[in-house]
């Protein structure tokens, strides 16, 4: 990057909003609670501060403190025969507090929306100079979606691609043990009576709890240690790295390389790559319907994770692939665990040892991912 492009840079990130994340293990933490507390804190010291969007789920405590904090009115949209309420985002925009309170930063907008996703809404937000306090819970962190359905044993349909944590100021873990949310949850402090038995059988299991609060600890120390990283003056003897995603036309493969590329990616704070090599018989004219849709799926997934996505084409993919890696300085090659037979039709096992000997002479890593 230039000094010219450096400097450019550094003017657009002083004119963006500051973002500030609670995050969570779990509903009922105190995430919602946390950030009203600190609007109250900061409207004593007279800053300008307005809640565009708070979920109570009718908690007491939560409602006994929303009154006293000016308010934005949502917008009214109706949608299959009823009216939803959703954040007014133009409003906001047009008011221009100095600091805005969006909760539930997962949340799906109901059609007829500007944008499909909160978190869309809070970019917008930033854009505009406006600082944005929100919160969001572990499991609907993107890349870790694969890990949470292991633990609870359902997908989490709502979810934040991992880019969102990665710009944020500052991120908050709010932290409970085990036993102190089951208390919570059994004084009717999260949900209504009715509902405990079925939530204590369910998610609120002891051992689900304990593996989510890991996932919210790990999360938010690898946040600190980037931000440690990225504001501490390093030696230009380290090199930067950069991560390559390499997908085919397989939907569930693609989906999980990409997902755990992702991962490594922000652990490491780096650029990453998603590239996927259209050989000749996977043509726009001969490729099957149902996997030409995954791929333009898995393709807008990966972009939406913050990858650079690029499709090339060429009827010999690991030469198109180390091409790739070399003219694009990639440090780091992940590709996915192919059946044998595919391997050996997709690399030929002599030039793919051939292809590893390269990439490592190359001094670049590969990954090859379950």
């Amino acid at each position: 990057m230039s000094s010219a492009e450096h400097f450019l840079e550094l003017i657009e990130r002083s004119k963006r909003g500051k973002f500030k994340i609670y995050i969570g293990m779990s509903a009922g933490v105190g995430k919602t609670y946390r950030m009203l507390q600190e609007a109250h804190s900061l409207l004593k010291h007279g800053v300008d501060i307005k809640i565009g969007y708070i979920e109570p789920h009718d908690r007491a405590e939560t409602l006994a403190l929303v009154k006293g904090i000016p308010t934005i009115p949502r917008k009214s949209i109706f949608y299959k025969g009823k009216h939803i309420e959703e954040m007014d985002l133009q409003a906001i925009i047009n008011d221009h507090p100095d600091i805005i309170i969006v909760d539930e930063l997962a949340h799906s907008n109901a059609e007829g929306s500007k944008n499909k996703k909160r978190w869309q809404d809070v970019l917008e937000l930033l854009e505009a100079g406006i600082n944005v306090i929100s919160a969001v819970n572990i499991q609907h962190i993107e890349s870790l979606n694969e890990n949470v359905q292991n633990i609870i044993g359902i997908e989490v349909s709502e979810r934040v691609p991992d880019k969102i944590l990665a710009i944020a100021d500052e991120v908050v873990n709010i932290d409970l043990t085990a036993d102190e949310l089951i208390d919570r949850l059994k004084e009717g402090k999260i949900y209504k009576k009715e509902k405990v038995e079925t939530a204590l059988k369910n998610f609120f299991k002891s051992d689900h709890i304990l593996q989510l609060r890991e996932l919210a600890l790990k999360e938010v120390a690898t946040h600190v240690e980037k931000k440690v990283e990225t504001e501490v003056t390093k030696s230009i003897n380290i090199r930067s790295e950069k991560f390559l995603a390499c997908i085919s036309s397989n939907e569930k493969t693609a989906k999980s390389v990409i997902r755990k590329t992702a991962r490594l990616a922000s652990y490491y704070n780096s650029r990453w790559f998603v590239l996927y090599v259209q050989i000749p018989k996977e043509g726009a004219d001969k490729i099957a319907l149902d996997k030409q849709r995954f791929l333009i799926n898995n393709l807008n997934f990966a972009q939406e994770m913050g990858a650079n996505v690029i499709k090339e084409k060429g009827s010999n993919i690991p030469e198109t692939i180390r091409k790739f890696v070399i003219e694009n300085q990639i440090t780091t090659v992940c590709i996915g665990k192919p059946r044998l037979n595919y391997f050996q039709q997709l690399f030929g096992l002599n030039w793919f040892y051939s292809f590893v000997n390269r990439m490592m002479e190359e001094k670049v890593d590969i990954i090859i991912l379950s």
